[in-house]
């Protein structure tokens, strides 16, 4: 009989459905072993921030947070206790605002991670020497795990069940809690949220001349005259301040009203890509589909 050992962190503001819900998901991928005759069991132990035991596990779980910051300033004794377990071989994974905590190991180094897309800027501003994207619900680098999404727990849980027994195991799983075990990405559910609070007020009136104007033709050569700055100045200050570029910037705003246009109107396709200021309609749905990683068609049938 192979065991897994799993250690559930548990630490101030953490989210408790996510602890008890891998204590319990374990235990029942547990029973659907002995039922498809596989020889795991998977042991589940919810170890407190505090308490750092002396011991060994497969896999150590750092859950999403709920409402307080703790993730953004981990207990340094919880840190090195990581470390210290992370070089005796124990996996390190954790899903949302627990990958912060992760982060503040230094076990990362240059490999990507992902995490919760509300979060991911915060993520880069606290460690930019990191990798970090928030397209991806899951990257597994065999020695470290990151989930993205506060529901993402799930999708971790998922994803060790299948490592260390089989694919039958989360096939049975899946079915036993009604849920979808297919594989999907981040940017299904990403909203545009940008900020306009990095305090460059060109920048800031940048952003707002494309927000109330992007239905019509943007150039770059017309937004830097709009905020009397040269195009090389305009791109450089706007990549500064926002992390992407003018003309990606005004694709993802684009994108983001045409999703809201699919879930709120029945309106065609090809009228919808013309409210938000596409002439051609097979280009609207080639940005689209590289942003949000559906075709409109499947977007729509999802969420609407």
């Amino acid at each position: 009989m192979t065991k897994i050992k799993i250690g559930i962190c548990e630490y101030p503001s953490v989210l408790k459905s996510a602890v008890y819900g891998f204590e319990e998901m374990f235990l029942l991928t547990n029973r659907l072993c002995r039922e498809l005759k596989i020889d795991v069991v998977f042991e589940p132990n919810i170890v407190s921030h505090l308490e750092q035991p002396n011991e060994d596990y497969t896999v150590i779980l750092l859950p999403p947070a709920s409402v307080d910051e703790y993730y953004l300033s981990p207990n340094m004794q919880f840190i090195q206790w990581l470390q210290q377990r992370y070089s005796r071989g124990n996996i390190l994974a954790a899903a949302c605002a627990g990958v912060f905590i992760l982060a503040s190991t230094g076990c990362v180094k240059k490999r990507e991670i992902t995490t919760h897309w509300a979060l991911a800027d915060k993520l880069t501003k606290h460690f930019p020497e990191l990798s970090v994207t928030s397209d991806k619900i899951l990257i597994d680098h065999g020695d470290m795990i990151t989930a993205g999404g506060m529901m993402s727990w799930l999708d971790l849980g998922f994803e060790l069940v299948n490592k260390y027994s089989s694919k039958r195991v989360v096939q049975r799983l899946g079915k036993t809690l009604v849920i979808d075990t297919a594989h999907r990405k981040q940017s299904y559910y990403q909203q545009f949220n940008p900020s306009f609070s990095h305090g460059d007020i060109a920048i800031t009136a940048a952003q707002q001349f494309m927000h109330q104007n992007f239905f019509k033709a943007i150039s770059i050569k017309g937004l830097a005259k709009q905020v009397n700055l040269t195009e090389r100045t305009l791109q450089r200050r706007f990549l500064k301040a926002t992390g992407q570029n003018p003309n990606h910037y005004l694709q993802r705003l684009r994108i983001q009203k045409v999703c809201d246009y699919l879930e709120s109107t029945l309106q065609s396709f090809e009228w919808i890509a013309n409210q938000v200021g596409y002439e051609d309609v097979s280009a609207c749905r080639k940005v689209f589909i590289n942003i949000i990683g559906l075709t409109p068609r499947e977007f729509k049938k999802r969420f609407c």
